[in-house]
């Protein structure tokens, strides 16, 4: 394995594009790197651990959207360092290091795609792919000061991809403009020319912009002021997520008591979203790697071989509830948003965290970010995290979602918000 400046990358290659000179070409001249959970022919992916590599051969095809990248024109460089089985949103890895955060070296790079986002982040690629299965594209894009998105789960192919957990696993990329997010989600998304469609409403989830650190007020602020240059105060609405997702999705009572306690500083709802969340996942890694784990006992890194371990634990008790509360969460948040309205919540609750801190002092902010994320992850819709620029010398960032399948209309949204936003932190 190879390493580059920046710790971004584990193994360097080319991959030319395999485009005809008859072909459209949109990324014609532009690089991207992949995350080490991408098959690539002749390559094995190791899914971040020493152990899934020496136990698995390389592959014979490439991941379709690898493919697919390529014959849009653009040129693959090499894979990128992840978390071990993309279970953290840390970034850090105890067996081939951990990718140097290119806006703030002392803090973690996010994970579980940290080196697709450090790529991009440290000016190494135009854009790189991850994978977004609890955050792990929009944690790293919102640490690394870059742009993120999950896109609407289920609408770009993970064929050729090592699963984590299938009812959330979706490909995301990163960029450093929202242009070139653009760019790419017309390959990816295979949009066709469209005419751009203004939102109806941009949301403002006022409880959840409340978990964050500190100066959440003037995040928002700073939303608000770049959506009324843009569309008018007209479009500002405010509501309380928790609240609404609460009343309107009955399967979450089951577990709406796995939370903690009273502790104002925490949405209920969220939490029981959160929880049922990490339940379907835990059961769908075992499904998926439960065999291996158990057989080859991997070396895992701290944190990490915790959650894994407990996954092994997972019965299939309480998945159907969980899956009822996938459909109703999409149901609720359609008719919250309706064809053309945004919701803009915070991306995680606060600064990237030091680096090497102890995995007990990051639990309440892990329980916090997980509450964010899980609105998305939950409910298959496309979010993208937007950088704000730096405050104390930290990033920030904020993200927009739209329902599932609005993808372009959020890409469309996201660059015209950027020219405004731009300067304004």
């Amino acid at each position: 394995m190879e390493t580059c400046e920046y710790g971004a990358l584990i193994e360097k290659f080319t991959l030319q594009p395999i485009c005809s000179s008859s072909e459209q070409v949109p990324l014609n001249g532009l690089t991207f790197a992949v995350k080490d959970i991408f098959d690539v022919e002749g390559h094995i992916t190791g899914f971040g651990n020493p152990d899934w590599a020496k136990t698995h051969s390389a592959a014979t095809s490439t991941a379709t959207t690898v493919l697919t990248l390529l014959k849009a024109g653009a040129t693959c460089i090499g894979k990128t360092v992840m978390d071990e089985m993309a279970y953290s949103i840390n970034g850090e890895n105890v067996h081939y290091g951990t990718p140097l955060n290119p806006v703030s070296p002392d803090r973690v790079p996010g994970g579980s795609s940290s080196g697709s986002a450090v790529a991009v982040g440290a000016k190494l690629v135009d854009f790189s792919l991850g994978t977004d299965t609890g955050g792990s594209v929009r944690v790293p894009a919102s640490y690394c000061g870059i742009y993120g998105i999950r896109p609407s789960h289920g609408v770009v192919s993970t064929a050729g991809v090592t699963p984590m957990a299938q009812s959330f696993d979706t490909v995301g990329w990163f960029a450093r403009d929202p242009l070139i997010l653009k760019q790419v989600g017309r390959v990816l998304l295979q949009s066709p020319q469209v005419n751009s469609v203004h939102p109806t409403n941009i949301i403002i989830a006022e409880d959840c912009f409340k978990l964050l650190d500190s100066k959440s007020n003037q995040l928002i602020e700073v939303l608000v002021n770049s959506v009324e240059k843009l569309y008018g105060s007209h479009m500002i609405k405010y509501v309380s997520v928790g609240d609404y997702i609460e009343g309107n999705v009955p399967s979450l009572k089951k577990f709406m008591t796995l939370g903690t306690g009273n502790d104002e500083s925490y949405i209920p709802s969220l939490l029981a979203l959160s929880a049922a969340m990490r339940l379907l996942q835990r059961y769908e890694f075992k499904e998926n790697h439960g065999e291996w784990v158990s057989t080859v006992k991997p070396s895992l890194g701290p944190g990490i071989a915790e959650r894994v371990w407990e996954a092994l634990k997972a019965t299939d008790e309480n998945i159907d509830v969980c899956h009822s509360v996938k459909a109703e969460l999409r149901a609720a948040l359609t008719a919250l948003l309706g064809d053309s309205g945004i919701l803009a919540i915070p991306t995680v609750p606060g600064p990237p965290p030091k680096l090497r801190s102890e995995t007990s002092a990051l639990e309440g902010f892990r329980v916090k970010a997980f509450s964010l994320l899980s609105i998305a992850g939950v409910s298959g819709f496309c979010q993208v995290s937007i950088p704000l620029g730096m405050q104390d010398n930290l990033p920030i960032s904020v993200s927009l979602l739209v329902k599932h399948g609005s993808d372009w209309l959020l890409l469309d949204a996201v660059e015209a918000i950027h020219k405004v936003l731009k300067g304004q932190i």
